[in-house]
């Protein structure tokens, strides 16, 4: 659909993505194959969970049916072991000119629409996209309103890790144990989920931008547009640098890979309905973790279009964002910056044909 304004049908679709390929031109010479750059050290060291677990292993089912209401399939992301062999591999065939996986001829995004499914969270609306208001609560004020501890306890509990304040895990487990407010405990355990596993920045440490974001979901804000941010973002500094730590979400990108490959993983044909949970079955899925980076390198470079079903099954038709008023790029804002999206390069992947936008 144009930016959350208006739906278009297919033929719509087709019709202005032909358009602009006239006018602009195909950006990419014909025969062109994406070369791997140098070797990217990618590292996904991760945070320790396991109190986490516990903690929600202890909660009852009212607790938790009030967590689900409010913040979807977060609790499945806290039993998702990262495979960081095959996280590595997979990270030396990011696009950075495109934002998308390219295996050969093949191009994969990442896309809204999957990311909302994954963890079933609502859809975009327009007047509720995340963005950092100039006005916006201090620090301060934003993690008094989200754990009830008052002010003194706030400011001895902010710290400093480089150029960013943040406040501790074992601060906030304090909360989560101890509240006598349902309500306060359930939010304080979300925002830990985002700042350990979601944005794992400082490990141990939710990070103040963390903050910022989970300060405007109470409002209806759809986080997915800003994690997607964030994970391009961060391949993209690694990419660029040949090195670094991947500060994005793994457990959501390896599912998301997963989903694509059914047709390798010999699953059979399956009805989804809007009640499945993707992360849920992934979690009771047991998946060989014995796969070296190598042999992982072997598989991907050497991918067919065959091999690929190229629309995730549990994503069941619907609306999709492909472009934002006559750009055929999106600006997604993430919690430390912005970065373009290219959703004309989904279409594939939902049954139609692929157009590659000029950068």
């Amino acid at each position: 659909m144009g930016f959350l304004d208006k739906v278009e049908d297919n033929a719509a679709i087709q019709i202005w993505s032909e358009t602009m390929q006239q006018e602009k031109g195909d950006s990419l010479t014909e025969g062109y194959i994406f070369e791997l750059w140098d070797f990217t050290r990618i590292s996904v060291t991760q945070n320790n969970l396991q109190e986490l677990k516990e903690i929600w292993d202890q909660w009852n089912e009212e607790d938790r049916q009030l967590f689900y209401s409010n913040y979807w399939d977060l609790p499945y992301l806290l039993d998702m072991k990262v495979d960081k062999h095959l996280f590595q591999a997979l990270a030396q065939f990011w696009n950075l000119t495109y934002s998308c996986f390219t295996f050969e001829k093949v191009d994969l995004v990442l896309t809204i629409e999957e990311y909302m499914v994954l963890l079933r969270c609502s859809k975009i609306q327009v007047n509720r996209i995340y963005s950092r208001a100039v006005n916006a609560l201090t620090l301060l004020r934003r993690l008094m309103n989200i754990t009830g501890m008052s002010e003194q306890l706030v400011i001895a509990r902010i710290k400093q890790k480089g150029d960013n304040k943040c406040i501790s895990w074992r601060n906030l487990k304090e909360v989560v144990l101890v509240h006598l407010n349902v309500k306060k405990r359930v939010d304080v355990f979300a925002l830990s989920i985002y700042g350990l596993v979601i944005f794992p920045k400082a490990l141990g440490h939710v990070d103040e931008a963390v903050t910022y974001l989970f300060d405007h979901l109470d409002k209806g804000v759809t986080p997915v547009p800003t994690i997607l941010a964030e994970t391009f973002r961060s391949l993209n500094a690694c990419r660029r640098a040949g090195e670094g730590k991947f500060i994005g979400c793994a457990q959501l990108l390896l599912v998301w890979f997963h989903s694509y490959f059914w047709k390798v993983d010999k699953v059979s044909y399956r009805v989804f309905s809007e009640n499945y949970s993707p992360l849920k079955e992934v979690v009771a899925t047991p998946r060989r973790d014995d796969i070296s980076m190598e042999k992982w390198m072997a598989i991907l470079q050497s991918l067919q279009e065959e091999d690929i079903e190229w629309r995730a099954l549990w994503l069941l038709p619907d609306e999709i964002l492909y472009r934002c008023g006559d750009f055929d790029w999106v600006p997604l804002l993430g919690i430390w910056g912005a970065i373009g999206y290219a959703p004309l390069l989904v279409l594939r992947q939902y049954k139609s044909r692929q157009f590659i936008p000029a950068t």
